[in-house]
Order: C-alpha cells, then sequence, then structure tokens
C-alpha cells in the first residue's frame, strides 16, 4: 500500500512521537522512509535569519534527521534524509511530491483555541493541501 513515506521532523517532542507510528507503518508495508527537516526561511522569521544562524539551524536539522535515519536503519528499515529550507508546509508538499510519497505522517502540537489561531500548524497546512494522505499523531504530555 505504502512504498514512500515521509516523516517529516523538527526535534520536537511532538515529533518524536510520531517516529514509532511511522516505522510500524514501514516495516508493515516494507516502505521506505524520508525523514524531513525544514529549517523555516519565511518573511515572519527573516529579522532572526542571517547566514551564521541559518547554518547553526541546519546543522541542527542534520543531526536530528541523522538520529532518525540512524534509528530507522538500526530496525532494518530503508531510511534517507534530508534538509531544506524554505516555508515549513510548502517545503514539505514539494519534497512529498518530487520523492513520490504515498503518506505524510506527523505529529500535531496539540494547540487549541487562540494560540492556534494565531500561530496556525503546519500540520494543520499539510492535511489541508496534501495531495496524499497524512497521518497525524497527537502529541500526549
Amino acid at each position: 500500500m505504502y512504498d514512500e513515506i515521509l516523516l517529516p521532523v523538527d526535534g520536537s517532542p511532538a515529533a518524536e512521537q510520531a517516529i514509532p507510528h511511522v516505522f510500524d507503518l514501514a516495516e508493515r508495508y516494507d516502505a521506505t522512509v524520508h525523514v524531513l527537516f525544514v529549517v523555516n526561511t519565511t518573511r515572519d522569521n527573516a529579522g532572526i535569519i542571517g547566514g551564521t544562524v541559518l547554518e547553526t539551524l541546519e546543522q541542527e536539522g542534520q543531526r536530528v534527521v541523522d538520529e532518525v535515519v540512524e534509528r530507522g536503519e538500526s530496525r532494518g528499515i530503508e531510511t534517507v534524509g534530508a534538509v531544506r529550507r524554505g516555508a515549513p508546509h510548502e517545503t514539505i508538499l514539494d519534497y512529498a511530491t518530487e520523492h513520490g510519497a504515498e503518506v505524510i505522517a506527523m505529529a500535531t502540537h496539540g494547540r487549541t483555541g487562540v494560540e492556534r489561531v494565531l500561530l496556525g500548524s503546519v500540520t494543520e497546512r499539510v492535511v489541508r493541501t496534501a495531495p496524499v494522505p497524512v497521518l497525524t499523531v497527537r502529541a500526549t504530555g
């Protein structure tokens, strides 16, 4: 059913909770897991992002991706990683299309009310606009 699964990660405890679900799916369907970290370079962050800061964020993203890839490979799952720059939801969707992902699996951060309205949600935007199914894992705790 699924040959290519996209797992966007950001190093948060919420994102961590999606990983076991994705690895279980990958084992069940003998799928490749694509682990993606997006460095947010949207205009909302433009004032704080400079050359050194951007490089630091990319290095942290690579560390997160490498750790998840290593965990997948230790379970015998074909796992590849990438770090990209851009608007997170758009970059996730672009990557999914480029790599033929048949499902995107990601965590929700559990925001509600005014906080959700004001901050928005990358997961929510992906769910609303993805051309493939999106598996969401609600963060607990």
